[in-house]
């Protein structure tokens, strides 16, 4: 399949071109720190309406768009968002994130749970991505966003966020049976949303594994590597081309890990140098990342600085230039300009080390 001039600088990267300049996003780019996104929440308070109701969330995806011009434009969404599809009823409380109607505790909910139908179950994702995609055209990449199975499961049992996640964990670790049955359900329910993302418009699909970083090593290769690749694999056999990130946060332990997953890309966080970071992964891997989100709250020097070192260690080929994790919700909205001014401006070929 031949790539046009008109395919968007994101998108070439993930692929693995080599480019002038590593492309640009930022997680949690559109948010908390945006006065355009705080009077929308006024007016909106529910955060399932502001990701629901397509045009409400497609103006909140758009916000960083039309303010910064980032190369990836990511639909504003939440990784729970298809639970109720499989049964699983939920809300997202206004700082204290989804809250589980009834946890996840016993065989006879897992058997109750019910394949994922997105036409019927998330129509609203298709109306989303498919006017992100037509407002942001080939100037930009449309990202989409699923959950990972270890992170679902832990949010369906424990029934909110945890510290110590000690409910999951307990049924890890004496009653794995059934977690292995509901990891194995997910796994397929976030396959065939991942699915219907690209084929409503992402060109890119980000898969979020935000507590697997909360694992020991050998039970991340029991509960969260397996059902990644089940993921990854089961889009792979129906859209090969469409490039895969994997996140985990708090990766450090498990970064080569995650190389085994069958993502594309690498998200790392920011407490691995990105030079490590390329070490272990190797060359076959590409990368994004790193810079800690806190550096935004820093001097514009200091900020080109950390820029200008990440880049430099990522080196000339398969870097997406990212945030180690999602932007503050206090970080100023000029030095948030000024992370995406600079990276545009970048040259590889200025910057080798």
């Amino acid at each position: 399949m031949g790539i046009s001039s008109t395919t968007p600088h994101l998108l070439r990267a993930a692929r693995g071109e080599v480019v002038d300049r590593p492309p640009v996003w930022m997680m949690r780019q559109a948010g908390r720190y945006m006065k355009a996104y705080r009077d929308l929440r006024d007016k909106y308070p529910s955060f399932r309406d502001r990701s629901e109701i397509p045009e409400v969330a497609i103006e909140v995806s758009l916000q960083p768009w039309r303010a910064f011009q980032p190369d990836g434009v990511i639909l504003f969404s939440d990784i729970v968002t298809p639970l109720p599809g499989l049964g699983i009823g939920m809300d997202i409380a206004e700082g204290k994130g989804p809250i589980i109607d009834s946890p996840l505790r016993t065989q006879e909910q897992i058997d109750r749970l019910r394949p994922l139908e997105p036409e019927a179950d998330l129509p609203f994702i298709k109306t989303i991505l498919q006017a992100l995609r037509s407002e942001v055209g080939d100037k930009s990449t449309v990202l989409g966003f699923v959950g990972a199975p270890w992170t679902l499961a832990a949010y369906a049992v424990e029934g909110k966020g945890s510290k110590t996640y000690s409910i999951i964990k307990n049924m890890a670790f004496s009653d794995p049976t059934i977690l292995h049955q509901l990891l194995a359900k997910l796994a397929d329910a976030i396959a065939i949303y991942a699915r219907y993302q690209i084929d409503s418009g992402a060109q890119v699909v980000q898969m979020f594994d935000s507590w697997a970083g909360q694992l020991s090593p050998q039970d991340y290769d029991t509960f969260a590597l397996p059902y990644q690749q089940k993921v990854f694999q089961q889009v792979k056999q129906t859209h090969p081309d469409t490039p895969l990130i994997l996140l985990v946060s708090g990766s450090a332990g498990v970064l080569e890990r995650m190389a085994q997953s069958g993502a594309d890309i690498v998200s790392v966080d920011w407490a691995v140098d990105m030079a490590d970071a390329r070490a272990r992964l190797g060359k076959q891997v590409k990368v994004q990342g790193n810079l800690d989100p806190g550096v935004l709250f820093g001097s514009k020097q200091f900020i080109r600085d950390r820029i200008l070192d990440t880049v430099r260690k990522a080196g000339n080929w398969g870097h997406i230039l990212n945030l180690g994790h999602g932007v503050l919700p206090e970080t100023p909205e000029e030095n948030v300009a000024f992370f995406f001014e600079t990276a545009k401006e970048l040259n590889l070929a200025g910057v080798k080390g």
